[in-house]
């Protein structure tokens, strides 16, 4: 696990970065000019939709009956706009994710290939439309798991474990494949996952705890005031976008690292013949 250590060093500190920071903008802004415009246009139908059916089904008796057996009464108030951060954070989050592995990886790839690892030959067997693919699908399958545990806010200890290995799948397919792009060729990184199989998981599951925190902030924060939710979910969104870049970072430097191993022991020749 000293290769894990190793990379996180480099990844902290790479992260505070000036570069890295404004380059978390970037996937921000993008998903809030597409969200902007979908919540000004279908956001007051949205609520008032929400509004009647807690209304219809007498939610908002069942809804404020377990709250208030969780302790948690003083969300009675703010339920249906929580219901709502419940349902669209996932789908902000996943297309600041998408944007981010869009547009950011590359500039973390380059970033940190030129700095560490500039005489790294660069095989590029991956490519754009390769890692567009990876990205869509693991933001969708993301959004929608996420979507399915919300229950599981009702007990915060299983929620955040499963936020966690939610964000460790979805971290450790998307970097790895972003990560080895450019510089490994397509055996070279079948085999890195096969062999690192675990430390990649690691890395992944160790960010999802991370990326767990944004979750319980805005959820305390909600209790607030409804006024609060679009603060709320574009702090929110950008805290996760920060994470995610670290672990872009993270990953980034591991599996650089670990193609210079693959290549110095000789087994990369091997693979190709």
């Amino acid at each position: 696990m000293n290769g894990v250590a190793t990379a996180w060093a480099r990844a902290l500190r790479a992260g505070f970065s000036r570069r890295m920071m404004l380059l978390s903008l970037v996937p921000l802004l993008l998903s809030l000019l597409a969200w902007g415009g979908l919540l000004w246009a279908f956001g007051p139908a949205l609520f008032d939709s929400l509004q009647g059916v807690f209304t219809d089904y007498g939610w908002f008796q069942a809804s404020g009956s377990l709250l208030s057996t969780l302790g948690l009464g003083m969300l009675k108030v703010v339920v249906v706009p929580l219901m709502a951060i419940l349902l669209l954070l996932p789908l902000m989050i996943a297309s600041s994710l998408l944007f981010m592995g869009i547009f950011a990886m590359p500039a973390i790839e380059n970033y940190v290939s030129r700095k560490q690892y500039p005489q790294l030959e660069q095989k590029e067997g991956g490519s754009f439309a390769g890692s567009v693919w990876m990205n869509l699908t693991s933001a969708l399958v993301f959004a929608l798991l996420w979507v399915c545990s919300i229950p599981l806010y009702a007990f915060p200890p299983l929620a955040v474990a499963v936020q966690a290995a939610l964000w460790g799948w979805v971290s450790s397919r998307v970097m790895s494949y972003d990560a080895l792009a450019a510089h490994a060729s397509p055996d070279e990184r079948q085999a890195i996952m096969r062999a690192r199989r675990w430390p990649l998981l690691a890395i992944g599951m160790a960010s999802g705890l991370l990326g767990a925190l944004p979750g319980l902030a805005w959820m305390g924060g909600a209790v607030l005031a409804m006024a609060l939710f679009p603060f709320l979910a574009i702090l929110s969104v950008w805290l996760y976008l920060l994470i995610f870049l670290f672990t872009g970072l993270w990953f980034q430097y591991y599996c650089l690292q670990a193609l210079t191993e693959l290549r110095t022991s000789g087994t990369s020749a091997s693979l190709a013949a």
